[in-house]
């Protein structure tokens, strides 16, 4: 690992003077940081460490909750009001990683982790995302657990978190910090598909921070579930993972949320599924045409195409689950 320097922030307007000098990152829980450090992924010069700003709040607002960027997966997860009002955010934290990372892994640092596929991890392999112009390994290599939806040839990863999922689900809102202010981005457009630069993985600029979430109040708290398939019931990333979260009247569908992961680069929001859902009565013959409006646009590589079968499998099955029918 190269060696590199160590400041601890004291404030958030030191973070952002800190950040604005090139080869200076963020740290906070560290998990995926300090993997790609020891890969030598990443070599940054620079550690701004900002666990002591406050930043871990977790506040009811008047129109939701807010989620401070340093509140820890396991706090987020066990909280009292995220169970009770958002418990689709709940289950989706809870099938993410270990119980050991959730208590380390903060919010901000969930949706700044980058993907884990295996060419982007390993340095003797091309990689257009780790470094750009030299190919990318997965699209001739063993690409089973990558994207569906949204890729170029340049890069058919997928985002790894679940938390994001969830997030992109819910309609939150990220609030992002820099030297002009603060700005607010919709969960949805934060991250970014491949596109010609797939090195960039979302919307934040280099001398911008992550301050926190908020999401806004909803009806779906009776009808919401998290479904993740993959491989091993613990540790292990989504082949494909499923948030659905119904507001039902009277067996009417009110309104609809879904998102997928492990299917793309970023959490992938099915906006034309849930347009499809509003109105209609629950039943399973509802939901399985609702998830293959789903998958339209969706194409497979050499060793994942059984994601062409899986995805609108999990998610019938979820909203399933969502809906009360099993």
């Amino acid at each position: 690992m190269k060696q590199f320097q160590y400041l601890r922030a004291a404030t958030q307007q030191s973070t952002l003077d800190a950040i604005s000098k090139p080869g200076t990152k963020i740290i906070a829980g560290g998990t995926n940081l300090i993997d790609l450090m020891k890969r030598g992924v990443t070599a940054p010069d620079k550690l701004v460490d900002i666990t002591h700003l406050p930043l871990k709040n977790i506040t009811p607002t008047k129109s939701g909750l807010h989620i401070g960027a340093l509140a820890l997966n396991s706090t987020v997860s066990e909280n009292g009001i995220v169970v009770q009002k958002f418990p689709l955010l709940s289950m989706a934290l809870k099938a993410g990683a270990s119980p050991q990372l959730r208590n380390m892994a903060t919010v901000g640092g969930n949706m700044m982790q980058r993907t884990r596929c295996s060419y982007f991890y390993d340095t003797t392999m091309p990689c257009n995302k780790r470094e750009p112009g030299t190919g990318c390994g997965a699209m001739g290599g063993l690409n089973r657990m990558h994207a569906i939806f949204g890729t170029r040839d340049k890069c058919i990863a997928v985002h790894p978190s679940d938390m994001c999922v969830g997030l992109a689900a819910l309609d939150a809102t990220v609030i992002i910090a820099g030297k002009k202010g603060e700005r607010r981005i919709p969960f949805t457009e934060f991250h970014r598909l491949p596109g010609e630069h797939p090195d960039v993985d979302n919307t934040l600029a280099k001398d911008e921070m992550i301050i926190g979430v908020d999401i806004p109040d909803n009806n779906f708290a009776k009808n919401s579930y998290y479904l993740k398939v993959r491989d091993r019931q613990s540790y292990a990333f989504a082949l494909v993972s499923v948030a659905a979260g119904l507001d039902i009247s009277n067996g009417t569908i009110r309104q609809a949320r879904l998102a997928m992961g492990g299917v793309a680069h970023k959490p992938w929001r099915l906006f034309e599924a849930e347009k499809f859902l509003v109105g209609k009565a629950v039943s399973e013959d509802s939901f399985k045409q609702a998830a293959q409006i789903a998958m339209q646009g969706a194409k497979a590589y050499e060793y994942n195409a059984f994601k062409l079968k899986l995805a609108p499998a999990t998610i019938t099955e979820a909203l399933k689950h969502a809906s009360g029918l099993v």
